[in-house]
């Protein structure tokens, strides 16, 4: 791909969160001559008005692109590096293009948290990707970059502290404010419906193995109701992430060759705090996301999201715990100073791409997870770029 006109294509810079990436791109790598990107989606009109409304330069490359139109994607992908894509729900627009990014030898990065799709994917495509040189790298964004690389994280700290890696972690949220994104809402809506249509994929979505082809591991805990968490002394609720985050933490294991183990047990859940209130604050929690769940109508739609001031406002505190056999602990915090499911998102995509083209040049060709892919060097530059903090806590 060295002919390649471009290193990233942002596609999908119409949308709201790839208007974000654009524009992340765009003020973050200023003046940086060496990077050569473009904008692409549906409307060339769009597209100009979206690039002058972020301040990128007047000459920034403006591609017209249609997840309808496969000679319009192919077109796009034979002139660059590397694509990152935020047009979802990716089981609806997505498939042709991984397809082609794996045919052509294009990297490919999206934001995805659709298992039963991205496991769709790697059987379909994996080997081609490995033929043809692309690295192929889904769930770049919130899901699931602050918690592969969390555990990550912890597990080297583990290695340093009690001598291993541990084969039980913990992943705890502690603080959020801002939510998920409208496409991260419609993608989770499309995946649910499509599993009611085929019950052949309820196993599927409901098994914590699915991106882990050819390997079970351990039962996993289940994490669909409020328990006590005894190792912390606080109560706990689900996670409504962690059906898609429990998977990639489980892939990357494997990908990695198992350093926590195939004995490796991990699940996420939200501390809601200690005692009586505790497990109000879980039971209220869960009521809660059951009537969205109902009704359907509330949240964000893909396209919507919050305001500057909120995305600049919202921040996100998730704790890893990571237990050795005889019961020693370590802990370790990850950090977002951004509403989780935009402000951050858009940071840390777009630093996973020049991840891959500038510090990681030389991983193999395949379908990754990013902390597998990157590890310690996707950590170090989302530190110094994307406003994430990785320490380990006494």
């Amino acid at each position: 791909m060295s002919s390649s006109k471009f290193d990233i294509i942002v596609y999908g810079a119409t949308g709201f969160t790839g208007q974000l990436v654009a524009e992340y791109l765009a003020a973050q790598y200023k003046g940086d001559n060496s990077l050569k990107w473009a904008m692409a989606g549906r409307s060339k009109d769009k597209l100009a008005s979206v690039r002058d409304a972020i301040g990128a330069p007047a000459d920034t490359a403006l591609i017209v692109a249609d997840a309808g139109d496969a000679a319009s994607l192919k077109a796009m992908v034979d002139q660059t590096k590397s694509i990152i894509s935020t047009v979802g729900p990716y089981q609806f627009y997505g498939s042709e293009l991984v397809a082609l990014c794996a045919a052509g030898g294009t990297d490919y990065l999206d934001l995805c948290g659709e298992p039963i799709w991205m496991r769709q994917m790697i059987d379909a495509h994996e080997a081609t990707a490995k033929s043809s040189g692309a690295r192929i790298v889904f769930s770049c964004g919130f899901d699931s970059v602050p918690f592969e690389l969390g555990v990550f994280f912890v597990q080297e700290a583990a290695k340093k502290t009690l001598g291993g890696r541990a084969n039980r972690v913990k992943g705890r949220v502690r603080d959020m404010k801002g939510g998920p994104s409208g496409g991260t809402v419609a993608s989770a809506k499309a995946t649910f419906a499509a599993a009611a249509k085929d019950l052949s994929l309820v196993a599927l979505l409901q098994n914590p193995f699915v991106l882990t082809r050819g390997f079970e591991g351990p039962k996993q805990p289940r994490g669909n109701k409020p328990l006590l968490d005894e190792d912390m002394g606080v109560w706990t609720a689900p996670f409504a992430m962690a059906t898609i985050n429990t998977r990639n933490v489980h892939r990357s294991n494997m990908l990695m060759d198992f350093p926590y183990g195939q004995g490796f047990v991990y699940d996420e859940m939200v501390i809601t705090g200690p005692g009586e209130q505790g497990e109000a604050n879980a039971k209220k929690l869960v009521a809660a996301v059951n009537a969205e769940r109902m009704g359907g109508a509330g949240g964000l739609k893909p396209g919507e999201g919050p305001s500057k001031d909120e995305q600049e406002n919202g921040l996100y505190d998730l704790l890893f715990v990571a237990i050795a056999p005889d019961g020693r602990q370590v802990r370790a915090a990850v950090k977002g100073d951004r509403d989780p499911g935009y402000g951050s998102t858009s940071k840390m995509i777009s630093e996973c791409a020049i991840c891959l083209l500038r510090d990681t040049p030389d991983v193999p060709a395949g379908i990754w997870t990013p902390g597998a892919a990157m590890g310690n060097k996707l950590i170090k530059r989302l530190v110094d770029h994307a406003g994430l903090t990785f320490e380990v806590e006494k």
